[in-house]
């Protein structure tokens, strides 16, 4: 196999902010909580920082401000990994040695965070990614009264059930199994206990799916600090490696897929693979995109732990994807119960399994392999992390 920049990278720190509803806590606040945490979880300080990325709802530049330093700007695009580009991007830079230590971070807050806006006078609007490539055929869909993702993805979900019988209890036991792990997570927003009663029971949002299969909106803010492998003797934690990336966007859009109803999961988890000897069975927990329950059942398919039209048995009665089952899967509660931080709790938690610091959601056989994935539709990134 030949060996390709980012597995010469490490996930060095990881930090994480104060998660909940409604906060009001201002974005810059939950930022510096999560950078400030994952840079002395990586043994550095501010000016060790080479560089800052984020698609997150406060700029680089105010960070960087916070943080009193001034920091490099790596060229090149964010690539097609959509959220999780900004990462995969770090973790490129880092081992061509165009840096050694990358800090990105995800901010999100449920009210006003998601306007790109000035965040004071005289402040420079922040530039907004380009969305034609991948929402080609959205004129189309607003003009079919499907105005949101909800709407959009519930059809990939009736088109899978019709054509492998997938059924609502099967995307139930994702919805279950999420709260399960919630439960013992104390930063998950959301830790009652869920039947499928309750599950079936709740209200119609786009058919097939209700309210519980949808993620949970919340403030908050992830950081990572993605540095070069040499810092692994000096850094007080365990560090985590970056053994494969993959990303696609823009193919076939929502709706105009000649495999329909397949997403950009399928030639992110081809390029995964492509860049390592690892293979899905080599897998030993997955922390998977939730941002609706079918999400996580396509990324299942993709990434080859079933074959194509097998996710719903491969979650049905949730006992392959229990934490003591054959693949754990979202043990923090995923979107769906712990909060939508847009992709970067599952990386978090993904880090936090590896090391062993999981506490009482901590797998029962400790992993060496994880699988992370971020996206939907027509955008998608994914990771393959060891220790």
């Amino acid at each position: 196999m030949t060996s390709h920049p980012e597995q010469d990278a490490i996930i060095a720190g990881i930090g994480i902010s104060d998660i909940g509803r409604k906060t009001g806590t201002p974005g810059i606040d939950l930022t510096m909580q999560s950078v400030s945490a994952a840079i002395a979880d990586a043994g550095l300080e501010p000016k060790d920082i080479d560089a800052i990325l984020t698609l997150g709802d406060v700029p680089a530049d105010e960070t960087a401000q916070q943080l009193r330093i001034e920091p490099e700007r790596l060229g090149g695009p964010y690539g097609d990994a959509g959220l999780l580009a900004p990462v995969q991007q770090a973790a490129v830079a880092v081992g061509e040695k165009r840096a050694r230590h990358v800090l990105v971070y995800r901010t999100v807050q449920m009210m006003g965070g998601t306007v790109d806006r000035p965040t004071r006078s005289g402040d420079k609007p922040r530039p907004r990614r380009d969305p034609r490539p991948v929402m080609s055929d959205v004129p189309y869909l607003l003009a079919a009264d499907a105005y949101s993702a909800a709407n959009w993805l519930a059809m990939h979900c009736q088109r899978h059930m019709y054509e492998f019988g997938t059924t609502r209890e099967q995307l139930g036991a994702i919805a279950l199994n999420a709260r399960a792990n919630a439960a013992l997570n104390p930063a998950a927003v959301f830790r009652d206990a869920m039947t499928m009663d309750d599950y079936l029971g709740a209200r119609t949002v786009s058919t097939p799916f209700g309210l519980l299969d949808c993620d949970v909106p919340v403030d908050g803010s992830i950081a990572v600090v993605v540095s070069h492998r040499d810092h692994e003797s000096s850094s007080p934690n365990p560090a985590i490696h970056v053994a494969a990336i993959g990303g696609a966007s823009g193919v076939g859009g929502w709706t105009q897929r000649a495999d329909y109803p397949k997403m950009a999961a399928t030639e992110a988890a081809s390029r995964l693979w492509s860049r390592t000897d690892l293979t899905p069975a080599d897998v030993d927990i997955a922390e998977l995109y939730d941002g609706f329950t079918f999400l996580t059942l396509a990324w299942l398919e993709a990434l080859g732990f079933c074959e194509d039209g097998e996710g719903g048995p491969f979650v049905d009665g949730g006992g392959r994807i229990r934490r003591d089952g054959q693949l754990p899967l979202n043990t923090y509660g995923g979107q769906l119960s712990a909060g939508r931080m847009h992709g970067y709790w599952v990386l978090h938690e993904a880090c936090t399994q590896l090391r062993g610091l999981a506490g009482d959601r901590q797998i029962p056989k400790p992993p060496e392999v994880a699988a992370v994935s971020v996206g939907g539709g027509p955008i998608a990134g994914c990771m393959l992390l060891t220790r």
